[in-house]
């Protein structure tokens, strides 16, 4: 599976840069909107969909996947601390049959073209109106059921016992610990959403919390514990697996009328317990993808009047890769023109601080909602694009490839070092003209034309990339003198 691109000429003989951008959708889990479609598929039909479902990602030329792996205190993958989730087999605690290990799976398939495979989770979220069947016996709701309360038509894991804190890191540092993922990203839910008036239902924690001496009042304590949840998500990840990166979606406006002339609905800071601001302005994350879900016309909620309200708010230059809302493309939602996603993206890529998108959600793609897929694929994403650097984790530049064999107009090589890359970058030059390429890690030979319209094959250049996008030095075969190929 390759990408290419033409490039254009240079007055040198320096191969030119590849684009840097992020590029990602969500694949959410829950009511099995993205995968697996049903519930009651078959393990062979669950890893035929997450290919057919990995293969348009490439075929979109994204680098990167957020695979929603824990919806409800449930798991998408096998577990010891929670249980089977019912979207995937259809019975909360139920394994698949034949068994099988799904984020494995799809990781596995996932690197080999590629792309990024990042592990979404709700760090509160015990139970949804989407789940028809009943709960496990090993679901925390019947094993600590003092931990969860009913909210509206949720069960809802109670941010201020400690316990659920646990609860969450554990999850993560299993994670990370166990599998070769390259991201864990939480998003909007923190503190629910309010329903019907009522105040999340939290008396005993509170009052607990004040009997041992607590001085905050309750709307600073609530942010409190979602803080401490936050940072130390962030210091467990690292502490695990640094080079693992920590994403965060928040709701898109901060709070209403931050900037000026922005309101919304929510509150997330007031409501949702959530100081997101704070926790950009820290830099508890790796990158930061603020839900930005309107169309730019939308003076209330102007898309590029937020994004670079929240760039302004990155004071740790941790990537910023907003959230587009391309669902908002189907005839059943807003019916939005392809165009808004195109020029959100060129937004995006006009604003300096921010560099890539994510895409809610995979759907969109799959179905080409009013032709979105086609739209961006054959615009925005034309040409491929290797994940930004996350120069803050790094440990230093991978070494260059060694080409092994040039023969003809095929070139092998092989990594080199103790780092194994995830992508290797590829030049050719034809006269002028260059074409560039990116091929996962697993392939390690390209056979090139020897000759196009500009020109014959006059220079090859290959470099490795590691998972953090840090490019090696060009290893270049010899031509023979005087001669192309």
């Amino acid at each position: 599976m390759l990408w290419f691109s033409p490039a254009p000429a240079l007055k040198d003989n320096v191969p030119p840069p590849i684009q840097r951008e992020f590029r990602a959708a969500w694949v959410a889990t829950v009511d099995n909107i993205d995968w697996p479609s049903k519930r009651t598929l078959t393990t062979e039909q669950q890893q035929r969909e997450m290919i057919q479902l990995l293969d348009a990602a490439v075929g979109m030329r994204l680098n990167a996947i957020i695979l929603q792996v824990r919806p409800s205190a449930d798991a998408l993958y096998p577990s010891k601390l929670e249980p089977w989730s019912e979207y995937l087999t259809g019975k909360q605690g139920q394994a698949p049959n034949p068994y099988c290990d799904p984020l494995k799976f799809a990781i596995d398939e996932a690197h080999k073209r590629g792309l990024q495979l990042h592990c979404w989770i709700n760090p509160y979220r015990a139970e949804s109106p989407a789940q028809k069947g009943p709960l496990s016996s090993t679901h925390i709701a019947k094993t600590n059921p003092s931990l969860v309360k009913q909210y509206g038509s949720f069960l809802w894991m109670d941010p201020g016992e400690p316990k659920v804190q646990k609860r969450t890191l554990d999850v993560v540092r299993d994670l990370v610990h166990r599998y070769d993922l390259d991201g864990i990203h939480i998003d909007d839910y923190f503190y629910p959403y309010p329903e019907g008036g009522k105040d999340f239902p939290d008396d005993r924690s509170y009052a607990k919390y004040v009997k041992q001496g607590g001085k905050l009042d309750r709307p600073n304590w609530r942010r409190h514990n979602v803080d401490t949840l936050v940072h130390s998500m962030y210091a467990t990840i690292k502490r695990e697996k640094r080079w693992v990166l920590f994403g965060i979606s928040p709701f898109g406006i901060y709070r209403p009328g931050i900037p000026e002339g922005i309101h919304s609905g929510v509150d997330q800071y007031a409501e949702l317990y959530a100081d997101a601001k704070r926790w950009l302005n820290e830099g508890w994350c790796d990158y930061f993808t603020p839900q930005l879900y309107w169309a730019i016309s939308a003076k209330a909620q102007s898309y590029p009047v937020l994004l670079n309200w929240w760039v302004s708010e990155n004071l740790k230059n941790r990537h910023l890769w907003p959230g587009n809302y391309t669902g908002r493309t189907s005839p059943k939602s807003s019916n939005w023109k392809p165009k808004e996603i195109l020029d959100q993206i060129e937004v995006t890529r006009s604003t300096l601080g921010a560099t890539g998108n994510v895409h809610f959600s995979m759907d969109s793609f799959l179905k080409n909602f009013n032709g979105v897929a086609d739209a961006i694929r054959g615009g925005a994403y034309g040409e491929t694009a290797l994940v930004p650097e996350s120069k803050w984790l790094s440990s230093g530049t991978p070494a260059a490839p060694v080409i092994t064999s040039f023969e003809g107009n095929a070139i092998s090589w092989k990594p080199k070092g103790k780092e194994h890359p995830m992508w290797f970058a590829i030049w050719a030059k034809y006269g002028q003209l260059w074409r560039k390429f990116v091929v996962p890690a697993t392939q390690t030979r390209m056979e090139f034309e020897p000759e196009l319209p500009a020109g014959k094959l006059e220079k090859v250049a290959v470099a490795a990339v590691s998972r953090l996008g840090v490019m090696s030095p060009c290893a270049e075969p010899q031509f023979e003198t005087g001669k192309s190929r």
